[in-house]
């Protein structure tokens, strides 16, 4: 990939090729939209042609740009979970996009109560399912997947620790952690210290949504009491110098998502985001999609998003490439050379500057 000269504009294409890692990424808010209306022909579920649908499961102009509206997508989203074999899919095809948008390294989090109600399958079947479904793709698109079970605050926690469980029980099958998740304004975090130390205590590693819908005493909330290896969004932690103190003090990496910070009503528009404050106060932030077919986007087009229009010099984005790298969960040999790979692609393009 050739580096474009200084006065270009970088097109979508050169950020399109670019090699990527993508630490958080929900299966739920990735699915194909052709998909969807095939399913719900053959199912009959009743969604009213193909524009209705879209409206039910991705965020448009039209609509304001709220938590309530962006969360009300995934009810939508749940009744289509019908069959092993929709699960299955759903998952090869949300590692396809990745790998066509030249993810390299993809932590994909999936919430197996959300699949597992349509139909009533137990927890253990659908991870089974999406397990299958990720070393198949993995597998066909060279791309290295591994998998972050999500759990949500709204729900019981005896729920999270069955889940959990779960999750340990298929470590050796490419789950490599556990996030907590869900609506941080209106439920705490708290309740679920006891299921995320039991986690780590089995060799799970943790990323914790906070800082996103409520405020920075969230995210220390996150570091402090919780543990939390990395933190989901966290872009309200600009609102309390103490609390970037600590997270910069600790290196604590935040899963940012640009556009779906602005579609969930975060922030009210994409030039107000504070990624570049939170990169000028010395955070360790990456750059992920959230939910892709929900927000109409790709990593791709974040990253040009981030450098054309919100000014991110093309150095600072390769740094946070390789930030996001050594911010994967995954054993410290295999982390090094997933940057020492990067960097070698990435070198081609505009040289990284030294650290």
């Amino acid at each position: 990939m050739p580096a474009p000269t200084p006065t270009a504009k970088r097109t979508q294409v050169f950020y399109r090729m670019m090699p990527k890692v993508e630490l958080h990424r929900h299966l739920e808010g990735s699915l194909r939209l052709k998909t969807l209306v095939e399913v719900a022909r053959s199912h009959g579920i009743d969604v009213l042609g193909t524009d209705r649908l879209r409206s039910l499961v991705q965020i448009n102009d039209s609509e304001a740009y709220t938590f309530q509206n962006f969360l009300s997508k995934f009810q939508t989203l749940r009744l289509f979970y019908r069959t092993p074999e929709i699960v299955g899919r759903v998952t090869r095809e949300a590692i396809a996009d990745a790998a066509l948008d030249n993810v390299r390294y993809l932590e994909l989090r999936f919430t197996p109560v959300a699949l597992s109600r349509a139909q009533g399958f137990s927890l253990g079947e659908v991870m089974d399912w999406v397990i299958e479904g990720a070393r198949d793709a993995s597998q066909e698109y060279a791309i290295t997947t591994r998998m972050i079970v999500s759990f949500n605050r709204n729900e019981p926690v005896e729920l999270a620790e069955q889940v959990v469980q779960l999750a340990v029980d298929r470590r050796s099958q490419g789950i490599v952690g556990i996030d907590l998740a869900g609506n941080e304004a209106e439920f705490s975090a708290r309740p679920f210290s006891g299921v995320i130390n039991a986690a780590r205590q089995a060799g799970l590693q943790t990323t914790i949504h906070a800082g996103e819908w409520s405020g920075a005493a969230n995210v220390a909330e996150a570091i402090e009491q919780l543990g939390a290896d990395r933190i989901g969004h966290g872009v309200r932690v600009i609102e309390d110098a103490g609390v970037v103190h600590l997270a910069r003090e600790r290196g604590i990496p935040f899963e940012v998502c640009l556009t779906s910070n602005y579609q969930s009503g975060v922030v009210a528009s994409l030039q107000e985001h504070p990624f570049r404050r939170m990169l000028g106060q010395g955070l360790n932030v990456t750059l992920n999609t959230d939910d892709p077919s929900i927000s109409n986007i790709t990593l791709g087009d974040e990253y040009y998003l981030t450098c054309e229009e919100l000014g991110t010099p093309l150095t600072v984005l390769h740094d946070r490439i390789l930030a996001a790298a050594r911010a994967a969960f995954l054993p410290e040999a295999e982390r090094m050379n997933l940057v020492k790979s990067l960097r070698a692609e990435l070198e081609k393009t505009v040289p990284i500057r030294s650290e």
